[in-house]
This record gives structure tokens, sequence and C-alpha cells, in this order.
């Protein structure tokens, strides 16, 4: 695997200079998290992103346009979080990045997707001073990112529909199926893997300000199409069920 480039070679990359030219004009001015919060974007049809554009310009524009008919506090958390990877003022991009999720860590939770909900956990992970939020952090993208590769994987092989093969789901009940390395398939209705897993993980979900995140994304992953909400509906024995009722 390539080693993650050193500060001293990003210094030296004119790339990562030309990613970061005209970042001041967009750092310079004061938000009033309240006004920005009251605030909609107007942009049109809002498009999602992809990748981003090497002019800090031009991305922050297709931002503007991907978050139309949104809070203009969720753009200014999207542009943070653009100036902090382009290491723009870095110490004191992310310190604000750090108290606007202080703020208002609820209505963020609340209104950005998963995409930008894992945005933000990549960027505590990466710069908090903070391990233990660092750890919390990583812990919510890495659980998302296993969701993205399995659910791409899915798409790429033609695998879309999941529907269980009764005899193979009666007989996990009776027998063991090895998967890899000591690994056993899930037994499907009654395992308590899932509801095991989520009580070792309740007290990170604590830690302010990513534990929160963290709990929010765990509970959409139950109910969007992932493997979670897909074995939560073939699940029967209440005792260890893995999720909380809405």
């Amino acid at each position: 695997m390539r080693k993650k480039p050193g500060r001293l070679r990003r210094f030296l990359s004119l790339n990562q200079h030309r990613k970061r030219w005209g970042a001041r004009r967009h750092a310079a001015a004061e938000h009033d998290l309240a006004e920005l919060k009251a605030t909609m974007i107007d942009a049109g049809d809002p498009v999602q992103t992809r990748g981003s554009a090497k002019s800090i310009d031009l991305h922050l524009q297709n931002l503007r346009t991907e978050f139309s008919g949104q809070s203009a506090l969720l753009l200014y958390h999207a542009e943070l979080i653009v100036l902090i990877r382009r290491d723009h003022n870095l110490a004191e991009t992310y310190q604000k990045f750090r108290t606007l999720w202080m703020a208002e860590g609820k209505f963020l939770r609340e209104k950005l997707n998963i995409r930008w909900l894992v945005s933000a956990t990549d960027t505590f992970a990466a710069h908090d001073s903070d391990m233990a939020v660092r750890a919390v952090a990583m812990m919510t993208s890495a659980v998302v990112n296993t969701v993205k590769m399995y659910e791409s994987e899915r798409y790429l092989t033609d695998t879309l529909d999941t529907t269980m093969t009764p005899t193979h789901v009666e007989d996990v009940q009776h027998r063991l199926i090895p998967l890899f390395e000591g690994m056993s398939c899930f037994t499907v209705g009654t395992d308590d893997t899932l509801r095991n897993m989520v009580w070792r993980m309740e007290p990170f979900m604590a830690l302010d300000p990513v534990g929160p995140i963290f709990q929010e994304i765990w509970a959409r992953l139950q109910i969007n199409d992932t493997a979670f909400a897909r074995f939560k509906a073939q699940h029967k024995r209440d005792k260890t069920s893995w999720w909380d009722e809405a």
C-alpha cells in the first residue's frame, strides 16, 4: 500500500498549493451560526458532487448547488471540511469545525445525510487532539465504509436481489456454517452478535461530539437498504434485537 504523503511532500506539491489557491477568500469572514441556520440556499436544482475540482472556487460553487434548498449552515459545514482537507490554516479552521459541532450538533445530525456525517467523522478522526474522539470517529467511518464496500459489490456483481434461500436459513439454525478464519455464518432470526455489539458500542455513543453522530448513523443503517436492515426484517427473538424502535 502506498504510504500517506508526509507534511514536507504535501508542502512541496504544486497540486496541493493549487488546491489551496483562493482559500483565504472563503475563510476570512466570521459567521453568525444562527443566521446561517435560518438562511436557505437557492442555487437551482441540487446536484450531488462527485470528487472535487482542483479550483477551490469551483468546488465550493458545486457544493453550493449540492446544498440548494437546504440550510446555509450545512454548506458552511461542508466548506470547513474542504478548507481542512486542503490544509488551509488547519488549526484555526479545525477549531471552527469543532465549535460548530459543539454548538449545532443536534441540527447537523438531523439534517446531514450519511455521506456528510461520515465526512465529519473522518475529519474528527484525522485532526482532533483527543484520541478517544478520534477513535470513536474512526469506528464510525469504518462501519459505514464497510457497508459501502459490500453494498457496492452487490451492484457490481449484479446481486441486488437479497432474498434469503429458505433452506439456507433453516440450515444455520442447526449447524455451524464456516465463513473464513474461524468465522461462522450469522444465525438468522435469533443471533445475539449484533445485540452484544450494540451494548459494547453504547458507551462510545455517549462521547461528544462524535458519539451521537455514531448513534445517528447506526440508527439509519437499520432502516436503509443494508444488511443490518435486511437481517432485522428476519429477526424473531425479541431479547436479541439490536435496534431501538422509533
